[in-house]
């Protein structure tokens, strides 16, 4: 018996208006808030301009073990006494780095959230990082990494990054890795505080705002702030080169190899921004994509791939991602370059375009169902300085874009004779049929 199953087809996209927003300046900081009539959870988040770009050569983590300290207790309260104050409220505080911000979450019911924001503002502005306290959070860190360095990918990720953002700290893992945690210091995490986060910022908040003091939840969040935000610094000069390079990360006895092939892309605010993601759906970014189909249901390489372009406020880059068989490494990686290779030259077809821009706008609306979620959009909204209608036109412009402005950015932004493709494996067994496929110098990671 033979099973045919048609795929369904795209429908027509559903209406979505993002929520009412509103703002509010106090205390020498801003809020930003999303009005949720008649929702009873609300959420709030203080974003700093106090990202992991701001560490220190040799210190990549600092933010990070800072922001997992925050939660340790503060100058007012030990751990135990703040923990059951946040549980009292039945409310969570969730820390978060980024390259540009620090950024500091909480949940609470609507009628208890000025109180749980006092506590988020009372751990981010007077935390009380005991030495003992901070050495065992980073240590907790440091084996936290070298426990995932010990699996494949975090080694193949670094490699690709040094090499296509060089020495500098957007040339490390975004929270460090084993050695650079390791160097942090207590004084280190101190004075990231002092230097970083005693400004104002801004507070993000999602919930009913009828029953909401938006002045007195930004004095809570700004209370005790001096200074200035810093000024926001501009994109990375960058380029792609005209050859590809190859990088082998050896995995001895691997039974896999872990690619990471991708090159450098320009920064958010690129006006190509619609075009390239939905390009990139249709290339990689989706189950249904061209990768997906040829690399794993036709070829059965892999269990997954996927290509996409991430995108921040200084820099963006493209990258494919998979793990595949090490004996079909080679024609993986032959497979997935003609993939690019025809996005770029051929563009993409009006049947595969409906696709992703139906996902596209579908997944903007469905995730935005939660004042968590709203308060993380708000939050891209200050981060990259985006027009308050930003979600309503972007998703018009998903629905909207041609198969001529989608594959023109194809044919601009996707370089696959500029790619660096990182292979972590089994060295032995794959480096002669890599080196005779012509489709690179190879060379050896000193990672």
């Amino acid at each position: 018996m033979t099973l045919v199953a048609t795929r369904p087809g795209t429908g027509e996209a559903r209406p979505y208006t993002f929520p009412e927003i509103r703002r509010v300046a106090v205390s020498g900081g801003t809020v930003i808030a999303a009005h949720l009539p008649g929702q009873l959870l609300a959420s709030a988040m203080l974003m700093l301009e106090a990202g992991a770009a701001h560490e220190s050569d040799g210190r990549e983590g600092t933010a990070t073990v800072l922001a997992k300290s925050l939660e340790e207790g503060t100058r007012a309260r030990d751990s135990a006494a703040y923990a059951l104050a946040l549980e009292g409220l039945g409310a969570e505080l969730s820390p978060a780095v980024d390259w540009d911000s620090f950024r500091v979450g909480v949940s609470a019911p609507v009628p208890l959230l000025l109180d749980a924001v006092r506590l988020a503002g009372e751990a981010v502005r007077t935390p009380r990082l005991d030495p003992a306290d901070v050495l065992r959070v980073r240590d907790d860190e440091v084996t936290a990494l070298r426990m995932d360095w010990a699996q494949p990918g975090p080694r193949a990720d670094a490699t690709l990054r040094a090499d296509l953002f060089g020495t500098g700290r957007f040339g490390r893992p975004l929270h460090g890795d084993p050695t650079s945690v390791a160097a942090v210091t207590v004084d280190d995490v101190v004075a990231f505080h002092q230097g970083w986060l005693l400004r104002a910022g801004v507070l993000l908040v999602a919930g009913d705002l009828d029953t909401l003091d938006l002045a007195a939840l930004g004095a809570a969040a700004f209370a005790g702030t001096t200074g200035e935000p810093p000024a926001p610094a501009g994109p990375l000069p960058w380029s792609v080169r005209e050859q590809r390079k190859i990088i082998l990360v050896d995995r001895p006895g691997s039974v896999q190899s872990t690619l990471r092939i991708g090159h450098r892309a320009p920064e958010r605010a690129n006006p190509d921004y619609v075009s390239m993601t939905l390009a990139a759906t249709v290339l990689g970014g989706a189950f249904t994509s061209r990768l997906n189909h040829l690399i794993r249901e036709v070829k059965g390489y892999t269990y997954g791939i996927r290509g996409s372009y991430a995108m921040s406020r200084r820099f963006g880059r493209f990258e494919v991602a998979a793990g595949v068989q090490t004996a079909v490494t080679v024609p993986a990686i032959v497979d997935t370059l003609g993939e690019i290779d025809r996005t770029q030259l051929d563009g993409i077809t009006e049947d595969e375009l409906a696709v992703a821009r139906s996902w596209r706008a579908g997944q903007l609306s469905v995730e935005m169902q939660t004042p968590g979620a709203i308060v993380g959009a708000l939050s891209t909204l200050v981060l990259h300085n985006l027009p308050d209608d930003y979600y309503p036109t972007v998703r018009r412009e998903y629905l909207e874009a041609t198969v001529e402005q989608v594959s023109a950015a194809a044919a601009a932004h996707l370089h696959p004779k500029g790619l660096t493709l990182v292979i972590e494996g089994d060295a032995a067994v794959i480096r002669d049929e890599l080196t005779a496929a012509g489709i690179g110098d190879v060379e050896t990671a000193s990672i």
